[in-house]
């Protein structure tokens, strides 16, 4: 065999990753009897089900937690994706999305961790690891090695939560090193980004151009390779990810990479609103490589909300792609295809239809982004009203959902706890009772919608406090909120109801 030759060109900033040989965290993976009175309890009278579901679904978690191996060379205890013995990091970075809130209990966070430990010097982790081996599952030049590039925009979520200023500080650096692979190594001579089925997490939708592609049935799936065209989830995600880690240096007085930083977050925006646009459908596309629109309207278009790519008479029209019944508004929201495409199944053939709680999360956190609090409201409620009929059906949690028959998708797995903890967990609490938690600016934004009395008892508020808040029952959406407040106070709570808001 030849010897092998060693092409890495190492970052700039690797060497500031503390991550890499650090000694292993052996903690014993907690009992879910013995620490579920101190998790986040809610309070909604009227809905015993609704709290059934929500400790059901910490119950499920806590089982899928595992410990380091000294084979795996892994540095945290972490949350198993519940899928088929690999680490995957499109799963983990959503799975921390829910389990931020059980941080005084169990650190989720420190899942990423073991990717952050196997980067590469030249920013490299893989989006797929071997839990046994803690070997990547892809080699790095592979078309399908990693991705989305998502852990800034996850890490930046629990920092908001927690205000742990010091984890920001010592992921910072591999992340700007993960960002400068990406740019490295998945753009195009024109800036853009790229990335396949499997590397945007979405295997198979129909999204690439198979006229590119070589072979007499190439990749059917479409898993496999990146067909020449910008991405617009790819495009958008490279997008956010500069925007945030924007942000953190911000936070934390760091120069590094700031102005490589602004200068493409500025570039990619352009790119996106000047070439990933159809002005006659009011919709974002991937863009082929010919220079036209793949016309498929996808989930993936949404990430123009998250990232602040999308203005806002463009939001407005994006919007209303969200309430059309003959694409995304089906009985179940949101599925990953529009219903209008042909691929398009009723039932959820996986992504061609399916509903999934990473999908709606980055949907409704990118209609929050741009104000339009009311229509993600209503397409939590409509999510999570059909997971919850599920779950009483079938007593446990799915992979993925039907879009228009409350039932699982095709070929979902079960008890996915797994990233659908988002909906009965994170969706409960943020969404349906509508609490916002802001310790990096010592803040917390109720929107109060529900009349029953509900509320949270022991929400973590920044690293080291806890805080209990009750709405009492109301008649109507305009009579001002009764509120109790106990425990950890932040500097400003801030109440926002039917009839105006308030402050505690």
């Amino acid at each position: 065999m030849a010897e092998y030759i060693n092409t890495y060109i190492p970052d700039l900033y690797f060497e500031k990753n503390r991550f890499v040989n650090a000694p292993a965290d052996n903690t014993k993976p907690l009992d879910f009897k013995k620490i579920k009175d101190m998790l986040p309890e809610p309070i909604w009278d009227g809905n015993p089900d609704a709290v059934e579901c929500y400790y059901k679904a910490w119950e499920i978690a806590f089982k899928n937690i595992k410990k380091p191996t000294k084979k795996n060379g892994f540095v945290a205890p972490y949350i198993d994706a519940a899928f088929n013995g690999h680490m995957f990091l499109w799963d983990s970075c959503f799975m921390l999305m829910f389990g931020k809130y059980a941080r005084r209990v169990f650190d989720f966070q420190k899942t990423l961790d073991n990717f952050y430990c196997k980067q590469e010097k030249d920013g490299f982790f893989g989006r797929e690891i071997d839990e046994e081996t803690g070997e990547s599952c892809f080699f790095r030049h592979d078309l399908t090695s990693t991705g989305p590039e998502i852990p800034a925009w996850c890490e930046w979520q629990y920092y908001k939560e927690s205000g742990d200023k010091e984890r920001l500080r010592k992921v910072y650096y591999p992340l700007l090193s993960y960002h400068r692979w990406f740019k490295a190594y998945r753009r195009h001579k024109d800036g853009s980004y790229w990335s396949t089925g499997w590397g945007c997490g979405m295997d198979n939708l129909p999204r690439v151009d198979k006229s590119t592609l070589p072979g007499a049935d190439p990749d059917p799936m479409g898993v496999c390779h990146h067909s020449f065209m910008s991405w617009i989830d790819a495009t958008s995600q490279a997008a956010l990810s500069c925007d945030i880690l924007l942000a953190a240096a911000k936070e934390l007085e760091i120069s590094d990479g700031v102005e490589e930083l602004k200068e493409e977050r500025d570039f990619l925006l352009k790119f996106i609103n000047e070439k990933m646009w159809s002005e006659e459908d009011g919709f974002y596309y991937d863009l082929k490589s010919d220079g036209e629109l793949l016309k498929v309207k996808t989930a993936a278009s949404f990430w123009t909300l998250i990232s602040g790519a999308a203005p806002e008479e463009r939001v407005l029209k994006l919007c209303s792609h969200l309430k059309n019944e003959n694409e995304f508004k089906r009985k179940n929201r949101v599925p990953a295809l529009s219903a209008d495409h042909p691929d398009f199944d009723p039932r959820g053939d996986y992504w061609n239809g399916g509903v999934w709680a990473p999908v709606v999360y980055m949907v409704v956190s990118g209609l929050k982004r741009s104000k339009k609090d009311a229509l993600a409201r209503e397409i939590v409620l409509c999510c999570y009203k059909n997971m919850l009929g599920v779950y009483k059906d079938t007593g446990t949690f799915w992979e993925n959902y039907a879009p228009d028959f409350c039932e699982r998708g095709e070929r979902s797995g079960g008890d996915f706890v797994g990233w659908t903890g988002i909906i009965p967990i994170t969706m409960l609490i943020e969404d349906v009772f509508g609490i916002e938690v802001n310790s990096k600016d010592d803040e917390i934004v109720w929107h109060i919608n529900e009349l029953s009395r509900h509320g949270i008892k022991n929400l973590p508020f920044g690293k080291d406090s806890e805080i209990t808040l009750i709405c009492e029952k109301r008649n109507s959406e305009e009579e001002k909120p009764q509120i109790t407040v106990l425990g950890g106070r932040p500097k400003k709570i801030r109440v926002i109801y039917g009839g105006g808001e308030f402050y505690l």
